[in-house]
C-alpha cells in the first residue's frame, strides 16, 4: 500500500497556518510543521509590541508555533534562514532605498526565502516532503490546456494575498499546496475555535520589519533639499531615502494647498514635490517580469493592475515594451505609482503575472 502524501506546513503561530495544517492532517496527508528563522539577534533591539515577520519578538513566535504544532499533534522543525534572508532581502531593501526607490521585501522574501530557502532547507536537513503549504489566501489549478501551474486569488476578497506571492515560479507552484485559499477568513476562524486554537490573534503586519527603517538602512543624515518641479527650494530634508513617493505627511513645508513628493534625486539628495495633479500619472515602466498564465506578454492586453498590496486592483492597457520589459497605462490618472514596488496583473481571479516598476513613462 503506497504511504501517505508528506507535506510541510510553514507555521507562523497564527490562526491562518494553523488551520491549514489541521485540514491537511484531515485530508490524510502526513504533516509537520516548519518555521524559518530570519532574525539575526542583533544586540540592544527589543520588541516594540508591532507584529512583524522580522524582529525581536521572532522567538516568541516560534514558541506560539511550536504550541500549535503541539494541540494539532505534528511534528515541528525550526530552520534558520537568517544569512540568506540577510543577503537575499535586507541587503535588496538596503540598496532600493538608497537608489531612490521604495522596495516590498515581503514580495522578496516569499519568492526567495518562504517559498524557496525554507523548503530547500528542511530537504537539505533529511526531511523528506511531497509538498509545502502555507495558510496564504490564494489558490492554485493546473490548467491542461495552457500546461501551466495557474495562481488565483482567494474567495475572500479582503484577504486574498497574491499580490505578494505573484513571483512564484511554475516549479514552486507545482509544489505548493494552500489548503485555505476556497474559504473565508470568518470560515477559518470558526475551524480555529472548534479544535481549540487561540483566537486572540496578533494584529496582522502591514510591515516587514518591527523597528525604525533606519535600523536596517544604516545610514547617517545628510541634509539635502525639498525642491518643487522646477527646482525651488522649500524646505530641507535630512536624507532623501527617508520618504517615498506619494508621502503628504512629514514634509515640514508651508505652502497654499497640500504637497506630496513626486519623485527623488539620489545623485543630488533631492526630495521633489508637487500638488497632487502634478502627482497623478497615467503610463509607467515595468520590468523585472515573473509570468505565471504565459511564458512572455506576445500582444497587448487589457488587464486590473494592482501597485500597492492595500489597494484595489484598477483597469489598465498593457503592452510589450523594450528589452523584456511592459507599458502600463492606467483608464484613469493614479497617485500611487512608485519605482521599486511591484505592479500585478489579473483578468478576474486569474493572476496572469506581474513585475517591479521601474519608472514613469516618459
Amino acid at each position: 500500500m503506497q504511504g501517505k502524501k508528506k507535506v510541510i506546513v510553514g507555521l507562523s503561530g497564527g490562526v491562518d497556518s494553523s488551520v491549514a495544517a489541521y485540514l491537511l492532517k484531515q485530508q490524510g496527508f502526513d504533516v509537520t510543521g516548519v518555521t524559518m528563522a530570519i532574525w539575526d539577534g542583533k544586540p540592544g533591539q527589543v520588541p516594540s509590541g508591532k507584529h512583524a515577520c522580522y524582529g525581536p519578538d521572532e522567538n516568541v513566535e516560534i514558541e506560539e508555533a511550536r504550541e500549535l504544532a503541539g494541540i494539532l499533534e505534528i511534528p515541528y522543525q525550526v530552520f534558520n534562514c537568517s544569512q540568506r534572508y540577510k543577503t537575499l532581502v535586507l541587503d535588496y531593501f538596503r540598496q532600493e532605498y538608497l537608489s531612490g526607490r521604495t522596495p516590498n521585501p515581503c514580495v522578496k522574501c516569499n519568492q526567495l526565502i518562504k517559498f524557496g530557502m525554507l523548503p530547500d532547507a528542511a530537504r537539505m536537513e533529511g526531511l523528506e516532503f511531497d509538498y509545502f503549504a502555507t495558510g496564504h489566501y490564494a489558490t492554485v489549478e493546473w490548467d491542461d490546456q495552457r500546461k501551466r501551474y495557474l495562481l488565483k486569488r482567494g474567495i475572500d476578497p479582503r484577504k486574498d494575498q497574491t499580490y505578494f506571492i505573484y513571483r512564484l515560479t511554475q516549479e514552486q507552484l507545482s509544489k505548493v499546496l494552500f489548503p485555505i485559499g476556497k474559504m473565508t477568513k470568518l470560515q477559518v476562524r470558526e475551524i480555529a475555535s472548534r479544535i481549540n486554537i487561540p483566537l486572540s490573534e496578533k494584529e496582522e503586519s502591514q510591515d516587514f520589519y518591527s523597528g525604525d527603517y533606519k535600523d536596517l538602512l544604516d545610514v547617517k543624515d545628510t541634509p539635502g533639499d525639498i525642491v518643487d518641479q522646477k527646482g525651488k527650494v522649500l524646505g530641507k530634508h535630512n536624507g532623501f531615502w527617508n520618504y517615498t513617493i506619494g508621502q503628504r505627511k512629514g514634509l515640514g513645508v508651508a505652502y497654499s494647498e497640500p504637497l506630496y513628493v513626486i519623485s527623488l534625486n539620489k545623485d543630488k539628495n533631492t526630495v521633489v514635490v508637487g500638488t497632487r495633479e502634478e502627482l497623478m500619472t497615467v503610463s509607467f515602466i515595468v520590468d523585472d517580469l515573473n509570468w505565471i498564465a504565459f511564458k512572455s506578454l506576445a500582444e497587448p492586453m487589457e488587464v486590473e493592475v494592482k501597485i500597492r498590496s492595500a489597494q484595489n486592483a484598477v483597469g489598465a492597457h498593457i503592452e510589450p515594451f523594450e528589452k523584456d520589459s511592459v507599458k502600463v497605462t492606467f483608464y484613469l490618472p493614479n497617485d500611487s505609482i512608485t519605482p521599486g514596488q511591484s505592479a500585478v496583473f489579473y483578468q478576474d481571479d486569474l493572476v496572469l503575472g506581474g513585475g517591479v516598476i521601474k519608472e514613469i513613462a516618459k
